[in-house]
């Protein structure tokens, strides 16, 4: 992998990150969706297998959904920015992260497709930490108390969805047929 494609890869997905969790706070969700729309399509349109990327991207909404669903549907975590009349649903900001998690797994976590133990150890340990830097730096999202419920689930939840979404783009990389470049 060239050095270029691995560091615009991981400071696209920072950028999004930002955008998303900043606009959420002042009550805006579209500005996240658009930066991460930008960065995942321009990843798409260069990708050597964009049907591959494209499938990631619908399995990490899909986990998105069931993740952030859960817990905004039991109340462990209220989302900035919610969708109009979407109690217990993840906001649009919220799913436009998970798209631009989506790309980062065939570039900026490749290496972590043959290490399942290191994803469950990034996942369990990262994905909380992501929420409570959204919630304690920016209040875009809030844990309902006691906070531990949160945190325990999206460390279950995410020590569970990233190893899964790096097998997902290890297999499905290795099955793309060349017409799919």
């Amino acid at each position: 992998m060239r050095w270029p494609r691995l560091l615009v890869n991981v400071a696209g997905n920072q950028a999004v990150w930002f955008v998303a969790v900043i606009a959420a706070s002042y009550g805006h969700a579209w500005p996240g969706v658009l930066a991460a729309a930008a960065f995942v399509g321009v990843h798409v349109v260069t990708a050597t297998a964009p049907r591959v990327e494209l499938k990631l991207v619908g399995a990490a909404l899909a986990c998105g959904v069931v993740v952030d669903g859960i817990a905004a549907s039991q109340g462990w975590l209220r989302y900035a920015a919610p969708l109009p009349g979407g109690e217990g649903l993840p906001p649009a900001w919220i799913l436009a992260l998970w798209a631009s998690l989506a790309v980062t797994l065939n570039v900026a976590m490749r290496s972590l497709q043959r290490r399942r133990w290191l994803g469950v150890l990034v996942g369990g340990i990262g994905g909380p930490l992501a929420y409570l830097a959204a919630s304690k730096g920016w209040d875009a999202a809030r844990f309902a108390d006691p906070a531990w419920r949160g945190v325990a689930w999206l460390a279950v939840a995410w020590a569970m969805a990233l190893p899964g979404l790096l097998w997902a783009a290890r297999e499905w990389s290795a099955d793309a047929p060349a017409d799919s470049r």
